[in-house]
């Protein structure tokens, strides 16, 4: 778990390009320039991280939580 969380951490801070804009948010980011457009596809990324973690960690709960009763 642990080796989870730290990988997770780990590749969130590292600097990788990703695309994570709707159609409008990509015409506002163009609208805006380089530097808000990257700040703005950051947030987008941040924002989503959250809720992706909880999800992860419900289902890796759920997993193990099957896993014991089988046993």
């Amino acid at each position: 778990m642990v080796r989870i969380i730290t990988i997770s951490i780990a590749l969130f801070f590292l600097n990788l390009s990703a695309m994570a804009q709707c159609s409008v948010c990509t015409k506002t980011a163009q609208q805006l320039g380089d530097g808000p457009a990257h700040g703005l596809n950051t947030g987008i990324l941040y924002l989503a991280f959250v809720p992706l973690m909880v999800i992860g960690l419900i289902g890796y709960r759920w997993w193990k939580n099957e896993k014991h009763k089988s046993n």
